[in-house]
């Protein structure tokens, strides 16, 4: 009796928090660049796994990104239904896709243009219909470098589009190809490599053979690219950036020696 008084407590305790927004949830929709990885991927880290920690603990960053998803293939999998039963007033839906949906090539998640377009304008209606707020985000930047040693745009449609539907729809635009590109370039060909999948052969359990892959971050680059969407909320001034965790103040006397 005492275990079933003490659920029906803690059950009424946490919609009163719901209801009053003590907790707020942030809500990742996107791809393997955001998603969480398997243990049999690492050290390939999506950037919204070490974005979840950026924040207090009335935030609760519940990343539903997925390996391979366009955004055709989130809704037909009822993906992002799911997201739709568990949002609440208030809380945040980042959206980021892209890599998936502009390869013709790959017909199990190519999304035509106009498709796109509407799947994007799905995405921040839904959102929108249940009082919470999307936030739209262009897809990272791949690692392609030219003879010149410059970085080659790799998103040249698809991340145009997803900043017409915000300017159109008025919703809140991170830039990620834009802050990843120039991230990139400036650390150059040699720099950004430490920061992408590049594994020599017989050094990772996890991929013996090696693996050298320009799309999908590392647990370094997943980490920089995290502080760069956070340093542009900040920028923003986004509700978001007021929420970040307090530090543990025995940080604050450290001194940063780059």
């Amino acid at each position: 009796m005492r275990k079933l008084l003490l659920t029906i407590i803690l059950v009424f305790s946490a919609t009163i928090s719901w209801a009053d927004g003590l907790v707020t949830q942030v809500f990742m929709v996107g791809d393997s660049t955001m998603a969480i990885k398997e243990i049999k991927d690492y050290p390939e880290t999506g950037w919204g796994v070490p974005f979840s920690y950026f924040f207090d603990d009335q935030v609760k960053v519940d990343n539903r990104a997925k390996n391979g998803r366009s955004t055709r293939t989130f809704i037909s999998e009822g993906r992002w239904q799911s997201i739709l039963d568990a949002l609440h007033p208030g809380d945040y839906v980042f959206i980021q896709f892209g890599h998936n949906d502009e390869h013709k090539s790959k017909v199990d998640r190519y999304t035509s243009p106009e498709q796109f377009i509407d799947n994007l304008k799905r995405f921040v209606a839904d959102t929108r219909a249940k009082k919470a707020h999307p936030l739209l985000l262009t897809p990272i930047a791949r690692r392609y470098f030219d003879q010149h040693g410059n970085l080659k745009e790799t998103h040249p449609v698809y991340a145009d589009l997803v900043r017409k539907v915000a300017t159109e729809k008025k919703v809140v635009l991170i830039d990620a190809e834009k802050l990843t590109h120039d991230h990139f370039q400036a650390q150059g060909d040699a720099g950004s490599l430490l920061r992408f999948m590049h594994i020599a052969p017989g050094v990772h359990p996890n991929y013996p053979v090696g693996v050298s892959d320009d799309t999908h971050l590392n647990q370094l680059g997943a980490r920089e690219v995290a502080q760069l969407v956070l340093a542009e909320l900040k920028r923003q001034q986004h509700p978001l950036a007021s929420r970040v965790r307090v530090p543990d103040p025995k940080h604050l006397t450290l001194k940063y020696k780059g």
